[in-house]
């Protein structure tokens, strides 16, 4: 699968621009969630969105209504022969690796869909490029940007729970993946670990500061079968993580569990000296609510509603409109990514 079946629209001229201003972007891959990011930085206006591609006429065509001056290219190699200052990526995970490498080794920066990689070696690939470029590297880790997430890793760090011994995480999603490639572990690289629990263990290590990840063990699942990496796409894990500094994390997701309601995603740690939870609302997928739990008190932190979607790609946007380059924060992915390969290397 390649981005390459899309000619240029008659009337726009493939002439590099030159760099001045805003940063000139353009996107690769817009189906829904690239159609979210593109619209959410276009609504920023800290940046020109100059041009798109994708295989797929109808989500081009779509896309082009919320920008209809962009340029809609057939390929990545036209969005960058226009001399974009970054590019959007959210196609298939099997594409990442080589897209966000050709795009840095360019010298566009770029902001990633999750995972960054199928693997470890992938992510590692990609980060090298981005150093060597010295180009900025993003990846749409977006539960990071919850108001709810950010203020129970504040309780985290600042030593309010007291020392953190056990973290439980999940991600049930009542329905699933909506594109066949998910479903293709040569495209995706896997099922709903790498789709849900990515998020899940990144929330984990970033709450907790990143400590070192010493054990894994896993079981997977697909329609109730135990699943390797090998045979089927998994749509139900659990996972252990052990960590250095003594504490343990459990994590589980799935696709289309009968959970009787259209989702549940929490994070909840408990330390010596109380414990706190993020998690939806009523089945939401984007309504959550912050509480900290002292003996069986519970206290509100931060309860409203808000459009944080998009917000990565923003974060994204500014710093690069800031002139932001290489990030060396972004080794941060590392540990996620070797924990992932380790959830499907270690199932038992």
């Amino acid at each position: 699968m390649s981005i390459v079946s899309n000619p240029p629209q008659p009337g726009h001229a493939f002439i590099p621009a030159k760099r001045q201003g805003r940063p000139r972007l353009g996107f690769l891959g817009l189906g829904w969630i690239g159609r979210q990011r593109m619209q959410a930085i276009a609504r920023s206006n800290l940046a020109g969105i100059t041009a798109i591609a994708d295989p797929l006429p109808d989500s081009l065509l779509e896309a082009a209504r919320s920008a209809p001056d962009v340029v809609q290219a057939g390929s990545l190699a036209e969005l960058l022969d226009l001399g974009v200052d970054g590019i959007v990526i959210a196609t298939p995970n099997a594409l990442h690796a080589e897209q966000a490498i050709a795009a840095l080794e360019s010298g566009a920066a770029v902001f990633c869909q999750k995972p960054l990689g199928r693997n470890l070696e992938e992510t590692r690939c990609i980060i090298t490029a981005a150093r060597k470029a010295d180009r900025l590297l993003g990846v749409d880790l977006s539960y990071r940007f919850i108001s709810q997430a950010k203020a129970i890793r504040d309780l985290v760090r600042q030593g309010e729970l007291g020392e953190v011994f056990a973290a439980e995480l999940m991600f049930h999603n009542a329905y699933g993946p909506d594109k066949d490639w998910f479903y293709e572990r040569a495209l995706s690289g896997g099922g709903c670990v790498i789709d849900l629990g990515i998020h899940l263990i990144d929330l984990a290590l970033w709450n907790l500061n990143f400590p070192k990840v010493t054990n894994v063990a896993s079981r997977l699942f697909a329609q109730g079968k135990p699943a390797s990496r090998s045979r089927a796409t998994e749509d139900y894990a659990v996972a252990r993580l052990d960590l250095e500094n003594g504490a343990t994390v459990q994590l589980s997701c799935s696709w289309k569990l009968p959970a009787g309601c259209d989702a549940i995603i929490a994070a909840t740690f408990y330390g010596t000296k109380g414990g706190a939870s993020f998690h939806n609302i009523d089945g939401s997928f984007y309504n959550f609510v912050a509480e900290r739990f002292r003996g069986t008190r519970r206290e509100t932190l931060v309860s409203e509603p808000e459009d944080w979607g998009g917000k990565a790609a923003v974060e994204w946007t500014t710093r690069l409109a800031g002139g932001a380059k290489f990030d060396p924060e972004i080794n941060r992915l590392l540990p996620v990514a070797e924990a992932l390969d380790a959830i499907y290397d270690g199932q038992q």
